[in-house]
């Protein structure tokens, strides 16, 4: 699905130069739930951006799901993200006058996709995520657990190759967040492939493989052990903290 090879990002600014990632080597295969954790400045935001094909490495290789994307124009990088990722932000990013509903069609509308599909696809989505009775309220209406499970429905619409999800659970209480890690972990049992950028270490336990940076590098590759099944604890037994 995904491979990285020798990846390197220098940041200039004025005349100093900042290496953010240093030769990283990644591959991360279809169906796996993999979480990149890292302190502040490890790398970790900026080999996110590189695999969301939201910024350009300075060299490297980066295939994804077959295709080499590194040297590819903004444009195209675009129809790029548009087709094969979807994305979810810690922020929510949905639009306040459109309605749940709304949000959720709208990259749909962006990709020419016609009205009797979009309307299909986004039914099923809300409905993966438990909203679909919220459909017509708007987003101040909703709880930010709420939201971020439109935002999941929205990345899961267009049925992308790879959800990339950066911080979900950063603005959520206890609850939201494993409701959130809940509905990560039961689209991944359906196949989906998903990278999370987390710096929760109680996040840990739900995902399938961890990978660390420090300094631009990955200093750690593993698979987690004893991983919680949150789809085998009710809700009003989760824990107290993820």
């Amino acid at each position: 699905m995904i491979e990285i090879r020798d990846v390197v990002k220098i940041y200039e600014t004025g005349a100093i130069s900042f290496k953010a990632l240093d030769g990283v080597n990644l591959a991360i295969g279809e169906g796996e739930f993999t979480g990149i954790l890292g302190p502040s400045g490890s790398g970790k935001s900026t080999m996110m951006n590189i695999l969301g094909c939201l910024d350009t490495m300075t060299s490297g290789s980066y295939i994804l799901d077959g295709k080499e994307v590194g040297s590819l124009t903004d444009n195209e990088r675009a129809a790029i993200r548009n087709r094969k990722i979807g994305f979810v932000f810690q922020s929510f990013n949905l639009l306040p006058r459109l309605t749940v509903y709304e949000n959720v069609e709208l990259p749909m509308i962006y990709a020419g996709m016609g009205r009797h599909e979009r309307s299909e696809r986004t039914k099923k989505a809300l409905s993966k995520v438990g909203l679909l009775e919220w459909s017509m309220h708007k987003p101040n209406e909703i709880s930010g657990g709420q939201k971020q499970r439109v935002a999941i429905a929205r990345a899961i619409a267009m049925e992308p190759a790879v959800i990339m999800a950066d911080e979900p659970t950063g603005n959520l209480d206890t609850k939201s967040s494993l409701d959130v890690l809940r509905i990560f972990q039961d689209l991944n049992d359906e196949g989906a492939t998903i990278i999370m950028v987390t710096h929760e270490p109680e996040n840990i336990k739900y995902l399938k493989r961890i990978v660390k940076f420090k300094d631009g590098k990955v200093v750690e590759d593993t698979e987690v052990c004893n991983r919680r099944v949150l789809k085998d604890i009710p809700p009003e037994e989760y824990p107290t903290t993820p």
